[in-house]
């Protein structure tokens, strides 16, 4: 059998390759995850140092991890790269966590010393140090835990120490996990109506009424198309989400890219209450004169909202705008209130996904049928919709319940 051999006569080994195009070499490999690789070089010295340098970093990464003395970025790296399910925003969350948390501090740690108390210290130092709140640690716990899972599987160390610290932590520092708490209703309406009679602010308008109205994750209603929105049916259909977030190769830059919904429950119909199928109209009828968007996000064009640029909607300037919106009210109302001599009506900060929850909470107010909720909100668990959403502000609708109740009951 003939042997391939370059310009100058001298025999290739196997995966190396001579382009007589122009002269270089190439090196074809497959790293750990099995996915084929290639090296170049100008010379075939320098392929065949580059050749020795990748066979040793991989035996020496399988033979430290083996022993338990790789660092812990070194073990996320491998978690990470078996979750190929994950959805492109979760996948993104989870390197988000990892690196701003994680990668340059405690990551850098050998494996088989870290003890459950170092987890405990690292998770108190982050609380009471850091100034994170309990939220952001359980999402940290999220991603270190299965990590050292991975360890536990591959008999590389045999306890998994991150077990029971986040819990036990948790309990230390004042117990519960932040609770999101919707808008009242009266709340509600002065957000709302604030935008409406506000010339500065008005343009949100669309976008707002859409999300109190649908109770839609902000990814998936930056992604909302025209092509979405059934007026004849007065349906809105739910297929996609549009994410931002680092490109891989470029962390400080970001880009838009189109996903799946969060869960296979997030297909789904939502019919347009009559405020949402006015406002969307309205707006439809303004882009018909003033031209629809044009930028392409993985082949899907025709965003309903967007800035100034034509651009979708990035959720963090979505979030920036309540902020503006909410701090121009409250001051506002604080004058009026003073000039008509009643109590101010003061709207909280909160972030788009209080939107979500301000809907389920009406939702839940209104609505006997939890499968109708869970549907309409995309929830792939029901106990999602009874544990996180099904809660009651406002005095009188526990009031009106037990009302109602005592009526059906007929005993009294």
């Amino acid at each position: 059998m003939a042997c391939r051999k370059d310009s100058k006569g001298r025999v290739l080994r196997k995966g190396e390759h001579f382009r007589k195009v122009d002269g270089r070499y190439s090196y074809t490999y497959r790293d750990p995850m099995g996915k084929e690789r290639m090296v170049y070089a100008r010379t075939l010295t320098e392929l065949r140092e580059k050749e020795d340098v990748l066979k040793r970093d991989q035996l020496d990464g399988i033979d430290s991890y083996v022993a338990g003395n790789a660092d812990v970025n070194y073990l996320f790296d491998r978690y990470i790269s078996t979750k190929t399910e994950l959805r492109s925003s979760t996948l993104s969350n989870y390197i988000y966590t990892w690196d701003h948390f994680i990668r340059d501090s405690f990551g850098m740690k050998k494996m088989k010393d870290i003890k459950y108390s170092d987890i405990l210290f690292f998770y108190t130092d982050l609380l009471q140090n850091k100034g994170i709140e309990i939220n952001t640690l359980e999402s940290i716990n999220t991603v270190l835990r299965p990590a050292f899972q991975l360890a536990v599987r591959d008999d590389i160390i045999r306890k998994n120490p991150v077990d029971g610290a986040f819990a036990e932590v948790k309990k230390r520092n004042g117990g519960s996990r932040k609770t999101r708490r919707a808008l009242t209703v009266e709340q509600q309406r002065a957000f709302i109506n604030y935008i409406a009679e506000s010339p500065f602010f008005y343009q949100w308008y669309p976008l707002f009424v859409t999300m109190l109205g649908t109770g839609c994750r902000v990814g998936e209603i930056v992604g909302l198309r025209w092509d979405d929105v059934d007026f004849d049916q007065r349906m809105i259909h739910i297929d996609h989400s549009l994410t931002y977030y680092p490109r891989a190769e470029e962390s400080f830059r970001c880009e838009y890219r189109v996903s799946e919904p969060k869960t296979e429950a997030g297909n789904r119909d939502i019919p347009m209450m009559e405020p949402v199928y006015d406002v969307l109209s309205d707006e439809y009828e303004r882009q018909l004169e003033e031209g629809f968007c044009e930028e392409i996000v993985d082949g899907m064009t025709n965003f309903i909202f967007t800035n100034r640029f034509g651009m979708p909607h990035n959720p963090s300037s979505i979030n920036r705008v309540i902020k503006r919106i909410v701090d121009a009210h409250n001051s506002e109302e604080e004058v009026r209130t003073k000039r008509e001599k009643r109590e101010p009506v003061m709207i909280p900060r909160f972030s788009c996904h209080i939107l979500r929850h301000t809907f389920a909470s009406r939702f839940c107010e209104h609505e006997d049928n939890i499968k109708v909720i869970q549907e309409v909100m995309g929830h792939a668990d029901v106990s999602t919709t009874m544990n996180i959403y099904a809660e009651v502000n406002d005095a009188n609708v526990k009031r009106e319940a037990l009302d109602k109740l005592a009526r059906n009951m007929n005993v009294f």
